[in-house]
């Protein structure tokens, strides 16, 4: 209390030295910035394990890594024994050293500072202002400040972060890169002595030149560190046999893309990512080998994606093959939209299965189709007729694609779509038509490939966690190793897809793969299972591969940066190879697990692949989704009546009931059996009706080409002249006669196979058919000049 009231009394009797005291203090408190360095930092992007994968340089010019948050031991004693043995016992300043230099300086012609490390910090910070006696008591003024503000080790640590090292190399960190090619905290000792004394003039000790300076004051140091006991003398032997630096070596890039990424996200931030390193360089080494294999037919680009299922993490990141910058390497594909050719088939698939429109193998129609003028083709060209939803979509067939799309529904597909976290296809549904099921649309690698890795989460989840489902599934994927993706809620409904409508279109793409009909297709095999997808765009412009197992998710992009076609860039030939090469660098994952609780065992056609209906003999229970339930019995198998013989069918107005025999028999509408048939071999046509039979059950005959609502081009040049146009139809019963009219003209007759070339010209007319039963179809044809012509 005593003390309290003589500081009082001092203060009141001496105004102007408590105000001076006062001013000084406040000065003090003041003089250092919030922020003592402000210049911009280098991106620096490591692995999940800490290794370094790339940098890029600062927006001045400067190689300046962020700060490092520890300092390697032998740097520490190195750099505390040359600079500032004392550094931990003074208060940011070292009188003794200060006494010495000053006595040095008035004595001798060289210049000696006796700055402490602290001081150094603050030189540093203020851009190293001429040394004068006034700098010199304004460092010291802000280093006790500064002493004060930090602790030892946080000053250390900036003194490490800032230092320049010669050139435009600051910070220990990067100067261990630059000279070394390692991180600090792998430097000998002889490493560590050399950083620790190249400060003191970097101007003139710089690696590669004044090699004798360089060395004399680096084995002073690593002498005085022996004798003070910190190596022993084997260590301090090696230490000077080690050479010094020569040149700057190259940083590491071994992920170019996503460090290219980081920097325009993170810009002059250390980020750590959640890439395996061991992983990332195996897989750099898969895009060079096939990038070396694609490029002779000069497809010069390639991507690869590789996400963790259950984190929805990066681990693997290739934006682009190892190629010169004529080919556009350069170019990030895997952020870059793209068409996505056939690889929205599959959520088209289970979405239909998710509703119960389809069961995995039900019959769906492959035959020659026309849509509002629109026209889809399969990749070989050819129909059969029917065939398996899932079969339809292990082999990708168009036709049958775009017909699901347009029984499920356009707009509501794309609204699905939207949910999925799609955003890239962002133009309204209208635009895209019924062609978004066949690339269409354009969407990049990473939503592909996050969009299957959500598919396989949403089926994993429900599985493991009590037949659950999250609100976010399809969220956002993560390159950043620290950062927790949200999946949101947890509930009973599955918001998007049902664990069982995925299980079973993950079981129908782990079949072959392939183009329906292609030549020489390779049979991919892999010691893991994997459920995968190819994709072509049109013009064989983008070739896809995108696969997924319980664990990883796997996305593959080939082709040019600048969209030029290539023939042979599919995804079987040009991307698929590639998905399977980096497959086999992954950890066995096993197969999916059965989501019991969302499947109910049904009994199905065996034959349509449908409920099975009261006609239908073949049949088996099958685990299928819940909402199976609610599709459609066997349209197919139909109840017939036959003459005893049973060669032909007869009804009652013809034949004596006792004598009619009931058989069940599988009958397809007249288009799809007109291909099926050609195409199966066991397929049995259903005979025709007795001559004295008739009946509307007996016509069974439709316009193969062309379809109703489709026109028929002829080239403009022709004007009013005459062309010929070939007219098809399908009959069920073989040996069929058919007379066709245009205009309710005869024109002939046709007998087996019913193709019928007539020479027309431009115009409106009414095609008919009627076979010698006197069933008739008829339909409007126009023929008009190909506006393109």
């Amino acid at each position: 209390m005593k003390r309290v009231r003589s500081i009082q009394r001092f203060l009141l009797r001496n105004p102007i030295k408590s105000l001076g005291f006062l001013t000084v203090l406040l000065v003090w408190l003041f003089c250092l910035p919030k922020k003592l360095f402000k210049e911009p930092t280098s991106t620096v992007v490591t692995s999940s394990e800490g290794f370094l994968l790339g940098a890029r340089i600062a927006d001045d010019g400067q190689w300046r890594f962020p700060e490092v948050d520890s300092i390697p031991q032998r740097f520490k004693q190195s750099v505390l024994l040359f600079e500032d043995e004392y550094f931990y016992q003074h208060p940011g300043f070292n009188p003794i050293s200060i006494l010495n230099a000053l006595i040095h300086n008035l004595t001798k012609e060289t210049r000696r500072g006796g700055s402490t490390i602290t001081q150094q910090v603050i030189r540093l910070s203020r851009k190293n202002k001429p040394r004068t006696y006034f700098e010199k008591a304004i460092e010291l003024f802000m280093a006790t400040r500064l002493e004060f503000k930090y602790s030892k080790d946080e000053i250390l640590r900036l003194y490490a972060s800032n230092t320049p090292y010669g050139g435009n190399v600051v910070g220990l960190e990067t100067a261990s890169w630059r000279y070394f090619g390692i991180p600090s905290h792998e430097l000998s000792w002889g490493q560590a002595a050399t950083l620790a004394v190249l400060p003191n003039a970097p101007s003139l000790i710089f690696p590669g030149r004044n090699e004798s300076r360089l060395l004399q004051k680096r084995n002073r140091l690593l002498k005085k560190l022996w004798d003070k006991n910190h190596m022993d003398q084997t260590t301090y032997e090696l230490a000077i046999a080690e050479p010094l630096p020569q040149k700057p070596v190259q940083l590491p890039n071994i992920t170019p893309h996503l460090t290219e990424r980081i920097k325009l996200e993170h810009p002059g931030k250390r980020i750590q990512t959640s890439i395996d390193m061991s992983l990332q360089q195996q897989v750099n080494t898969v895009a060079e080998n096939h990038h070396n294999r694609l490029k002779s037919n000069e497809i010069n680009n390639l991507s690869i994606l590789v996400l963790d299922i259950e984190t929805r993490q990066v681990l693997s990141y290739v934006g682009n093959a190892p190629t010169n910058r004529d080919h556009g390497n350069y170019v990030d594909i895997i952020t870059k939209n793209r068409s996505t050719g056939s690889t929205l088939k599959p959520f088209l698939f289970a979405s239909l299965m998710h509703e119960g429109q389809l069961l995995p193998n039900t019959l769906v129609e492959d035959v020659p189709t026309v849509i509002n003028g629109y026209h889809p083709k399969n990749f070989s060209k050819k129909h059969i007729g029917a065939v398996s939803a899932s079969r339809a979509l292990s082999r990708s067939l168009n036709v049958p694609a775009v017909r699901l799309l347009r029984s499920y529904g356009l707009q509501k597909f794309y609204n699905k779509l939207k949910k999925m976290n799609l955003g890239t296809i962002d133009k309204p549904s209208s635009h895209y038509g019924l062609a978004l099921i066949l690339g269409g649309a354009e969407s990049s690698l990473w939503d592909i490939t996050k969009t299957y890795a959500s598919a396989a989460s949403t089926l994993n989840h429900f599985v493991d966690n009590s037949s659950t489902y999250r609100t976010d599934e399809f969220a956002e994927p993560s390159y950043l190793l620290n950062s927790a993706v949200s999946f949101g809620d947890v509930q009973r409904e599955a918001p998007i897809l049902d664990a069982g409508a995925i299980f079973h279109t993950f079981k129908s793409l782990r079949e072959v793969n392939r183009p329906e009909g292609a030549e020489n297709w390779q049979f991919f095999d892999s010691s893991q299972p994997i459920a995968w997808k190819t994709g072509t765009s049109f013009g064989f412009k983008d070739a896809w591969a995108v696969g997924v197992t319980p664990k990883y998710a796997i996305g593959v992009w080939a082709g040019n940066a600048d969209g030029e076609g290539r023939p042979g860039l599919t995804g079987i030939e040009a991307a698929a190879p590639i998905l399977f090469d980096v497959l086999d660098l992954l950890p066995y994952s096993g197969w999916f697990q059965e989501p019991y609780d969302e499947l109910k065992s049904i009994t199905i056609c065996k034959e349509s692949g449908s409920i099975a209906s009261v006609f239908c003999e073949n049949t088996e229970e099958q685990l299928l989704p819940k909402n199976g339930l609610k599709s459609k019995p066997c349209p197919y198998h139909q109840q017939h009546f036959f003459n005893v013989a049973g060669t032909f069918r007869v009804n009652s107005g013809c034949y004596p009931m006792e004598d009619m025999v009931s058989k069940t028999w599988f009958v397809l509408p007249p288009i799809m059996e007109y291909y099926y048939a050609s195409s199966n071999p066991n397929y049995k046509i259903l005979p025709p009706y007795l001559s004295e039979c008739t009946s509307e059950e007996s016509q069974r005959m439709a316009f193969i080409y062309p379809k109703p609502s489709e026109d028929i081009l002829v080239p403009k040049d022709l004007g009013n002249h005459s062309t010929q146009v070939i007219f098809k139809l399908a009959h069920q019963q073989e040996e069929t006669r058919v007379h066709w009219y245009l205009d309710r003209t005869y024109v002939g007759s046709t007998e087996d196979f019913h193709e019928l070339i007539l020479d027309v010209q431009t115009g409106e007319y009414l095609l008919s058919a009627m076979d010698d039963y006197g069933n008739r179809i008829q339909q409007k044809v126009n023929i008009r000049p190909a506006s393109g012509s």
